[in-house]
């Protein structure tokens, strides 16, 4: 009897990149050399968002929490030896997406590669960042003409190549509904390929339509996971027929890569996150109907900080195990005709179709950007209310919490620690790529470059010539930011709604009896220093401490401890919290402390939030900051008091 014919598995990622280009390329051919099959790259949040290591707002953040590519110079140096037309590589990149990609095929034409075969990926979703990440630059529409530049520059010279992942992942992160996540990632989708049309012969549209991906989130909740995966295929089929007539059933089809769930990987008891991760790649496995083309997973310690290769291993080898032990690709679905499965997948169509014509009849998902934003501020505040009352149960955070210590995080800890001396190792690298280069050719680059963005022509081929140039990334970005504007997203906390009641009766009159005491209502400022765009914890906070009667001042991200400080003066802030969940705390807030001191605010309480190790935690506290929290930390009301309780001037005085 012969044996079944099996599927070829998906592409095996790890997402990864750290400190240097020299350090992330040993991690990559490392990862190569164990039966990694593709390659996802990190890049750290100045490379981002469009500033060289040395800018001022790059401070604390370079190769924290990815890798720094300042010229072709770093990404020379990331693929060293790895032999780019043979490999499928995936950049999470956005706003500085057409850079990154140009930088990319200077480097694959200087190894000889022939560009029309490369494959693989730029994220190049700019509209998800106004929503949650926050790397954007440059304002929303012109924005979405950097998006059809790479598309249309792709889809001529790099076939091969998808041009955008439409990004749903940060959206569930954000706090989106399984209906949310699929409107949202939808309309944006749409916007996409409503910019894309009038730029290609209509008997070639099709064709592009089918190089649009999709990168997706697979929570905890791996059934309901499933089936907004099925009815992901669906609706884009539905769209691309119905809206575009698109007839050819191989250009609808849905092509997804997912990283699995990180926002619900617990500091607490983090052994648990490897059943966490298992289960959720469960999710976009199973159903062959539905199943990703690409599988990375996080591992089990980022909740805890960066993961080392070992991490890293482990997490590769679960996709190992079930793509190569097990027999699941040896089956049609499994769940084709289940009458629970097609009921839970019209559900969710139905939803996000009724979310679908809300977003259009505002003008689709650009318009739409404060009202998303805001959706995701109420659906993430509901889901952490369900968390705190104990309505959704996370095993050792709220339910079952006493367990034996973990020996896997013993010793250092358990993650990767970048070396401080690396920022200044790669500033003074930079230096001396700008005193080698030509800088009349330079001038040259960026000159064309600034022509073009003006004229509205395509960016791709002015961008490949100035990054040859010896461009940097700053001040490419500095070109689009002068042709098209900077921009700064909504928090989407002054237009949420919040049906949280139970539980804030004494809080609430603990802050009007210390607003009383005061003289006038307490004021809490809300603070994300450098360059995280990770704002959903802040944004919490601010949220909840409006409900409590605090008077809030939040202005988003991206400030720089100055600015910070200079809002601290202006509304006469009684206590400070700072965001940080890039591993930039100790450089941010030592920043922040010298410079309330200087400016005679050393008094006010300053509390800190993030990812921060225990030892680090406990510098911070002798640095004079009044209480540090980490994702442990989840009810927010136990926060609330810990304000009210600092700006309480009997307190002060008792001190």
């Amino acid at each position: 009897m012969s044996q079944p014919q099996k599927d070829r598995p998906w592409i095996i990622r790890t997402y990864s990149g750290h400190s240097t280009a020299e350090a992330s390329n040993a991690l990559y051919r490392g990862n190569l050399a164990k039966g990694q099959t593709g390659l996802s790259v990190a890049f750290d949040l100045p490379t981002q968002t469009g500033y060289d290591s040395d800018h001022v707002l790059a401070r604390g953040e370079v190769g924290k929490v990815g890798v720094p590519i300042c010229h072709l110079g770093d990404m020379r140096t990331l693929f060293d030896q790895i032999p780019l037309e043979q490999m499928n590589t995936s950049m999470t990149i956005n706003a500085t997406a057409p850079w990154l990609l140009a930088l990319y095929i200077a480097v694959a034409e200087e190894q000889g590669a022939d560009i029309t075969k490369l494959q693989g990926t730029v994220q190049n979703d700019i509209i998800k960042e106004y929503l949650s990440r926050g790397t954007y630059v440059c304002p929303p529409k012109p924005s979405l003409k950097l998006i059809g530049d790479v598309a249309e520059y792709c889809y001529t010279h790099v076939p091969k190549w998808n041009p955008m992942n439409v990004c749903s992942y940060h959206l569930q992160e954000a706090g989106a509904t399984p209906e949310q996540e699929l409107a949202f990632a939808l309309a944006t989708a749409i916007a996409v390929l409503d910019e894309l049309k009038p730029r290609v012969p209509d008997a070639d549209f099709p064709a592009l339509c089918g190089r649009i991906s999709f990168f997706v989130n697979a929570g905890i909740r791996f059934v309901t996971e499933m089936c907004k995966m099925r009815a992901f295929v669906d609706l884009w089929d539905e769209i691309l027929r119905d809206r575009y007539g698109v007839e050819d059933p191989k250009f609808r089809r849905f092509r997804y890569g997912v990283q699995v769930n990180s926002l619900g990987l617990t500091e607490q008891q983090p052994e648990n996150n490897v059943y966490r991760i298992l289960i959720e790649m469960l999710a976009v496995t199973l159903s062959k109907k539905a199943r990703a083309r690409a599988v990375q997973l996080p591992a089990w310690n980022e909740a805890l900080g960066l993961p080392r290769p070992w991490d890293q291993q482990w997490s590769m080898r679960m996709q190992q195990i079930m793509a190569y032990e097990t027999d699941l690709l040896e089956y049609d679905d499994l769940f084709d005709n289940n009458p629970a499965v097609d009921a839970k997948v019209a559900a969710l169509k139905e939803g996000a179709r009724h979310e679908l014509e809300s977003l259009d009849g505002m003008g689709g998902a650009v318009a739409a950007i404060e009202y998303m934003k805001s959706r995701l501020v109420d659906s993430n505040a509901e889901r952490l209310n369900r968390i705190e009352a104990g309505e959704t149960v996370v095993v050792g955070v709220n339910k079952w919490t006493e367990g034996e210590p973990s020996p896997l995080t013993s010793g250092e800890g358990g993650i990767l620690t970048v070396d401080p001396a690396v920022e200044a190792n790669q500033i003074a690298q930079l230096d001396d790529w700008r005193a080698a280069r030509d800088t009349a050719a330079v001038d040259r680059a960026l000159a064309d470059l600034r022509a073009a963005a003006t004229s509205g022509a395509n960016i791709m081929g002015p961008s490949i010539t100035a990054a040859k140039a010896g461009v940097t990334t700053g001040e490419w970005a500095e070109v689009m930011r002068e042709v098209f504007g900077e921009y700064r997203g909504p928090t989407g906390v002054s237009r949420a709604v919040s049906n949280k009641t139970e539980g804030l009766d004494d809080i609430r009159a603990a802050v009007d009896a210390v607003s009383d005491r005061l003289g006038r209502r307490l004021k809490f400022l809300v603070g994300k220093p450098g360059l995280d765009g990770h704002s959903n914890g802040a944004e919490q906070i601010a949220f909840r401490a409006r409900d409590c009667g605090m008077d809030i001042e939040y202005e988003g991200i991206r400030l720089t401890p100055e600015e910070i400080v200079k809002a601290a003066q202006e509304n006469a802030a009684h206590v400070i919290g700072l965001s940080i969940l890039s591993g930039s705390h100790m450089p941010l807030v030592e920043d922040t402390l010298s410079r309330l001191h200087d400016a005679g605010l050393g008094h006010v309480p300053v509390i800190v939030g993030g990812i921060i190790p225990e030892d680090d935690a406990r510098t911070l506290r002798e640095l004079g900051v009044a209480q540090v929290y980490t994702p442990k930390d989840f009810e927010l009301n136990t926060i609330m008091m810990d304000i009210v309780a600092l700006a309480d001037p009997r307190e002060i005085a008792a001190e």
